[in-house]
């Protein structure tokens, strides 16, 4: 990354990150972790519905197509909905530890232009843990791992429990996602992004 921040760079007690042992097979699809997300979920018609597949250590794959109603300029990708599969892609990783946690924050590089109907391939890893802190990277390539780079992004995740959504989301949605009866979607549906 160009001109990284000192907030994205681990401290030197910094830890490598740890696998939970029953994080997801590699390899494994991690599913939407709500319904509504706009990056994974199956309900949002113009969503991302981004595919995210664990990977080894804590590291992550993802794919998703960019729709015409992705654009930003004409025929291109708009740099926000690239930054939102990218915090998208980062925030999935906290799966992989059994982390609850939010963005803290995201720094991202835009490469190079995005066509509509490209496939983003992204990669990303958590690359450090200093109590809270969760440090993270992301690369996304057109068209498949091998492709021309197109986005890169460091973040920073802090680790949160579960009153921080029930303290600031809405009531219905929060009850919604208490009731659910599988217990792995319910886990899952407080786990990313403020």
């Amino acid at each position: 990354m160009s001109g990284t921040s000192a907030a994205l760079t681990p401290p030197d007690h910094a830890v490598a990150p740890v696998r939970h042992p029953d994080a997801p097979a590699p390899g494994e699809l991690l599913g939407a972790h709500y319904g509504q997300c706009f990056g994974c979920g199956g309900e949002q018609p113009h969503g991302l519905h981004l595919q995210a597949r664990a990977g080894e250590d804590v590291s992550i794959t993802a794919e998703f197509t960019v729709q015409p109603a992705h654009q930003g300029a004409p025929g291109l990708a708009h740099g926000g909905v690239l930054a939102t599969a990218l915090d998208e892609t980062l925030g999935s990783l906290n799966w992989l530890r059994r982390t609850i946690a939010v963005t803290g924050r995201l720094e991202t590089d835009f490469v190079r232009p995005v066509p509509v109907d490209t496939v983003l391939y992204l990669e990303a890893e958590v690359t450090a843990v200093a109590g809270r802190k969760i440090y993270s990277r992301a690369t996304g390539r057109i068209g498949g791992p091998d492709g021309p780079v197109a986005v890169r992004a460091e973040a920073l995740f802090i680790e949160v429990k579960v009153d921080h959504f029930i303290d600031n989301g809405r009531p219905e949605e929060i009850q919604a996602a208490m009731n659910d009866p599988d217990r792995l979607r319910r886990a899952r549906a407080l786990e990313v992004n403020p």
